[in-house]
């Protein structure tokens, strides 16, 4: 199985935002969200990971982030997507360039 890393992104009290590396290749992202019985997660991956990859990765992504958020839950509901990083848009992109992305390096 691949070795993953997370990098967060931000914090709120009730969830959180990863960059998904391997190695130090970005491969998704995966945004949880707690609630006060459930754990829902939105994971995004990169085309070239197959079904296996996915499962293991949720694996990690349960034992490494969501089991150590000391957080009560009987559910973790993951909903997966799997394509190609299209880039970041923001409010500051859209006033210096006027279309509003920041391309990232492929993935």
């Amino acid at each position: 199985m691949p070795h993953y890393n997370f990098e967060r992104e931000c914090r709120t009290p009730n969830s959180e935002a990863y960059i998904v590396l391997q190695g130090e290749h970005p491969v998704g992202k995966v945004d949880l969200h707690f609630t006060s019985s459930v754990v829902h997660a939105t994971l995004c991956v990169s085309s070239d990971l197959n079904e296996e990859d996915i499962k293991g990765l949720i694996e990690i992504i349960d034992e490494e982030i969501v089991n150590t958020a000391d957080v009560a839950r009987d559910d973790f509901i993951v909903n997966v997507y799997q394509g190609q990083d299209m880039g970041v848009y923001s409010d500051i992109n859209f006033e210096a360039e006027g279309n509003g992305t920041d391309k990232p390096e492929e993935w």
